[in-house]
């Protein structure tokens, strides 16, 4: 009975040995969210993401970005979140030139990183998880074309510089293209403030004749509201108003009226999933990080995970304040 007994205890030994070994999270285990903007309603959603795959794997995630546009601050929070010498970084380039440095030395230091929403296809990241912009562009455009009729004066508002916002653009451009009755009347860069936006609407509206402003089109998530605020102060009902994603004030512009449409991203997706493929790519590592996979016939990372977009007008817009309101 006492030798039974006793290998018993050492086999129910040796399970909880296998048992605790095959432990595979820990809140040892940090990951980075790092972006800039980040007290825009769109990174709240994409922190939420983030850090529901952490709760759900039981690692730590850490949120981490300037609250307004400032690369080089969204920069020196790259190097802290390295120096802690975390298990992955997701990040949002808001300046390439800025950024691409710092991540190529996160992947010399051993640090696997993925980049979301904004990419730096030239760096040595793993791959990019997002949206598809340049598609998401030629969507939009469509919608403008059909809005406008196919002819009159359009203002573009981005954040010159950043990836997204510049595919975005080319992805208009590729449209309106073909219709040489559409013209471009400007490009402003908002560099960040959505009040740009606003006092350029109002001194565009004053324009008349040949240099009237049909149409204004929003490629960040801000500057929607802050038109549309316009368009209504001033009557303006016969211009069309684009945004860019799916904020609340966005959603209601939509169903007041001020905004036709609006391109709806998933960042709660891209950051979900992105802390699930850097978790993977942490507990099993490739022999060599800082490889070229892009070129890799046999790599184990896609080049691009394509997170989706749709077009979001006032028959489909309860839909999305319904999700909003869910998921809060």
């Amino acid at each position: 009975m006492k030798n039974l007994q006793r290998v018993g205890m050492a086999v129910l030994g040796l399970v909880v040995a296998f048992t605790a070994g095959c432990e595979r999270h820990s809140t040892k285990e940090v990951y980075y969210l790092i972006s800039a903007n980040m007290n825009l309603p769109y990174w709240q959603v994409a922190a939420s993401g983030f850090n529901h795959a952490a709760a759900q794997y039981k690692v730590t995630a850490r949120v981490e970005g300037p609250e307004n546009l400032d690369p080089q601050a969204e920069l020196a929070e790259l190097q802290k979140a390295v120096a802690a010498k975390p298990a992955g970084i997701l990040i949002s380039v808001s300046d390439v030139s800025v950024l691409q440095p710092g991540i190529n030395a996160a992947i010399e230091a051993g640090v696997p990183v993925i980049t979301m929403d904004s990419d730096a296809a030239g760096s040595k990241r793993l791959y990019f998880i997002g949206t598809n912009n340049l598609e998401a562009g030629r969507l939009g455009g469509k919608r403008l074309v059909e809005k406008m009729g196919g002819k009159g004066n359009v203002v573009f508002f981005t954040l010159a510089g950043q990836p997204n916002t510049e595919e975005r653009l080319k992805g208009f451009k590729d449209v309106l293209g073909t219709r040489p009755d559409i013209h471009i009347a400007d490009v402003v860069d908002i560099k960040g403030d959505a009040r740009v936006a606003f006092d350029t609407t109002q001194q565009m509206l004053a324009l008349t004749g040949a240099k009237k402003i049909d149409a204004f089109v929003c490629l960040e998530a801000s500057a929607g509201k802050q038109v549309a605020e316009v368009v209504k102060r001033q009557n303006a009902t016969d211009r069309v108003v684009l945004a860019w994603d799916t904020d609340q004030g966005t959603l209601d512009a939509i169903k007041g009226g001020t905004i036709e449409a609006t391109i709806a991203q998933k960042p709660w997706t891209m950051a979900y999933y992105g802390l699930k493929a850097l978790d993977e790519i942490f507990h099993a590592p490739p022999a060599q990080l800082n490889k070229d996979y892009s070129e890799d016939p046999f790599s184990p990372y896609p080049t691009f995970v394509d997170t989706g977009t749709s077009l979001v007008d006032k028959n489909n817009v309860d839909n999305f304040i319904a999700a909003e309101a869910q998921a809060k």
